[in-house]
């Protein structure tokens, strides 16, 4: 079974690699969904993918790049709508 996430990451996420890590990550799990910069230095990630890829592809995200810090995560459940396919960078 499919399931969605959005995530808001918030600390040291931009400027750092941090959409491109979260790429790669999403590609190695099977993650479909999209990373973005939102305004106040935070990251936004819509996630879809079968619940044990979406738990490692969680854990990857928690800790982020070198370079990176990952002060909080923020999790919401949403509708898995399956518009997404593969993993894009805004």
């Amino acid at each position: 079974m499919r399931l969605a996430r959005r995530y808001l990451v918030s600390g040291r996420v931009q400027g750092v690699g941090f959409r491109y890590f979260t790429r790669a990550a999403a590609m190695r799990e099977g993650v479909d969904g999209s990373a973005r910069n939102l305004p106040d230095g935070r990251v936004e990630i819509r996630a879809e993918a079968e619940a044990d890829a979406l738990e490692r592809f969680e854990r990857a995200i928690r800790q982020g790049p070198r370079g990176a810090r990952v002060d909080a995560v923020a999790v919401d459940r949403i509708d898995a709508d399956g518009r997404h396919s593969g993993f894009s960078i805004a």
